[in-house]
């Protein structure tokens, strides 16, 4: 307690942290005393400012030395507490608390509509909850920063929304902006969001989260302060459980340039009672692995639903549990019986998997190819796209192909989203191999001229003997990449890729992959297009002659074909061709730099060798006759 030194009473326990701060860099015994004028919230000095001038100057003069240790003491005080402060927002995160989810949402309804009693004004997760649920029309939702400046907005499960209804994202400034529906999480059923966010709402120390309201709610009933938003680069944001473990996904917890946390380090936090935790048993990339909680959820008594629980890591030596937006998910029910296990084969010998974001145009060429090549399922990876990508999709599952569908809105994620689909098929028993290969790239051998029914599968290993029965000790095949140029085009050619591009690089790149799923390393590891072996069960990789298998890369299409591709790459490599990141990344284009101007000879750039085989097998197989020449099958739909 600080004292008057005139009259022996304490100067007012309100005293602002700004005059806390000069009475560190100046003693109070030699300050006048402070008068408070009742109207305003600043104090003011009862002698003039020629005096108080005086008086500092008087007063550094004299205690220069005790001032600066003083005032060095003042700021390490303050830094410390500040980063105490905002590391204890972190460690005492829960996803309950943090996460208005669907099972704190029904309770809160049920308490108000049931019981009609208040929440305590003391406790703040009530009070977050009544800041929601008092706006009109509002939804109750999580929101994380990602970007591009744009929020990703998550709506709690089983939440009322129409989809002919327009929102709006609500912040506490009055600043909104429009809140575009991206689409269905999977395995949770909730809605995702995105919204951009507004330059007023920038400028402030701290982005708090918005608020998702039906267009007419009325932002000045907002309570503040709001949640924090959270950030993309440290956050959990996904799990899957298999049958003997839960496979969490998380940003920021292991580091990209090839510094993975060990497991001893991490544990997995179940939000369930007081929190319950299991040891972290695999740490790679984004992918952590730990055993099942020593529990079963049980249902909601009041709407008969599952309960929903909140899955994180936490960083054992920092105390620190990640944000999350992930739940966990109990673990399927066990086999019938162990003859029904040995018995079960995967649906398909080979798949398709790539990430995808906004390929309508291409998607129907892709997905023909390949089909007449062997491949019997394709696993999209959808990266909140916006454009026609399900009504193609549609229409060629009328046709027969066979197409799956996650969406996976996570940004930068494709090395996890591809360890995702190893789990995921695995679970639904779908694929003995997959094709890991993106959109605009087409596979073929150059053998396939003298065939009259070419395949992929010819490529697999046949089944060699090891112990303990039969395997295939190849796991992995590999074949390299060409790299094809604009070749001319100033657009998208018509016809499609495989005509329209016809001249590449002379080098060979980087390779593409069929995996065998069952060959994965447990710990998912892979780099975009190539998986890490499970060697301890005697799978190696194998990579073929070029004169068995291609990839040919349809890398550096049109500039405008181009420019979109890199302007939003769902690389993890680069996250913006124009930022000066990674500049010696493969994922960066030779020779452009950073500018996103179309450079002058870019038409005819990375034309080195004429390349018109894949052509050739394509308007042999895809050609249809018309009065005015030919079309290729996929166009005209």
């Amino acid at each position: 307690m600080i004292l008057n030194k005139d009259n022996g009473k304490p100067f007012p326990s309100s005293l602002p942290f700004t005059h806390l701060k000069l009475f560190l860099l100046f003693p109070p015994q030699n300050l006048r005393p402070f008068h408070f004028d009742p109207n305003i919230n600043k104090p003011t000095i009862s002698n003039n400012l020629s005096s108080l001038l005086s008086f500092l100057g008087e007063t550094m003069r004299r205690r220069p030395r005790a001032t600066f240790i003083v005032s060095v003491l003042s700021i390490i005080t303050v830094a410390s507490f500040s980063l105490y402060l905002s590391r204890n927002v972190i460690s005492t995160w829960h996803p309950y608390s943090d996460l208005p989810n669907a099972h704190s949402h029904f309770l809160l309804h049920t308490t108000i509509n049931k019981n009609k009693n208040v929440i305590d004004d003391n406790n703040e997760l009530g009070r977050q909850r009544r800041r929601v649920s008092s706006i009109k029309d509002s939804l109750s939702t999580v929101s994380v920063l990602i970007p591009d400046w744009e929020i990703l907005v998550i709506v709690v499960t089983n939440t009322p929304f129409s989809s002919s209804d327009q929102y709006h994202c609500l912040f506490p400034n009055n600043a909104n902006s429009l809140a575009r529906f991206s689409g269905v999480l999977p395995f949770t059923n909730r809605l995702a969001f995105k919204c951009d966010f507004p330059e007023s709402v920038r400028r402030h120390r701290m982005f708090s989260q918005p608020t998702l309201v039906r267009g007419g709610a009325s932002v000045t009933e907002l309570l503040k302060p709001m949640p924090q938003l959270i950030k993309w680069n440290f956050l959990v944001y996904e799990s899957f459980s298999t049958e003997n473990d839960v496979v969490v996904f998380a940003k920021g917890v292991n580091h990209r340039s090839g510094y993975d946390r060990s497991p001893k380090e991490l544990r997995c936090v179940f939000d369930f009672g007081n929190g319950v935790r299991t040891a972290v048993t695999s740490s790679v990339q984004e992918v952590f692995r730990c055993p099942h909680p020593d529990f079963e959820p049980g249902l909601d008594s009041y709407y008969g639903l599952p309960q929903r629980i909140g899955v994180s890591l936490e960083i054992v030596a920092e105390n620190m549990v990640v944000p999350s937006v992930a739940y966990y998910i109990p673990r399927p029910k066990p086999k019938l019986n162990a003859v029904e296990f040995v018995q079960a084969q995967p649906k398909h010998v080979l798949c398709a998997c790539t990430m995808v974001y906004n390929v309508a145009k291409f998607i129907r060429e892709w997905v023909m190819y390949h089909s007449k090549v062997g491949v019997d399922n394709f696993i999209l990876y959808d990266n909140a796209s916006d454009d026609d990508l399900y009504s193609v999709i549609g229409e060629l599952r009328k046709e027969g192909y066979n197409i799956s569908t996650l969406f996976w809105i996570w940004p930068k994620t494709q090395e996890a989203g591809f360890s995702h689909s190893v789990v995921y098929s695995k679970s639904k028993g779908m694929c003995s191999w997959i094709l890991y290969v993106d959109i605009d790239e087409f596979v073929f051998s150059p053998s396939w001229g003298n065939e009259s029914d070419p395949s992929l599968k010819s490529l697999l290993p046949r089944e060699q003997p090891l112990e303990g029965g039969m395997k295939s000790r190849v796991g992995q095949v590999s074949m390299k990449c060409l790299e094809f140029g604009p070749s001319g085009q100033r657009r998208h050619p018509e016809e499609g890729v495989t005509q329209g591009y016809t001249c590449r690089m002379r080098a060979e790149q980087r390779h593409k992959s069929m995996v065998l799923v069952d060959a994965v390393e447990p710990s998912l590891w892979n780099v975009i297009h190539h998986f890490q072996m499970n060697e301890k069960e005697g799978f190696v990789s194998k990579q073929v002659s070029v004169e068995e298998g291609l990839v040919n890369h349809y890398k550096y299409q049109a500039w405008d074909e181009f420019k979109n591709k890199f302007r939003r790459r769902v690389s993890a490599y680069v996250v913006d061709w124009k930022q000066e990141l990674n500049p010696t990344s493969k994922d960066r284009t030779p020779g452009l730099g950073f500018q996103p101007v179309e450079p002058n000879d870019w038409k005819h750039r990375f034309c080195e060798v004429r390349d018109k085989r894949l052509k050739l097998l394509t308007l042999q197989w895809f050609r249809l006759l018309t009065p005015n020449g030919y079309t290729m099958a996929w166009q005209n739909h």
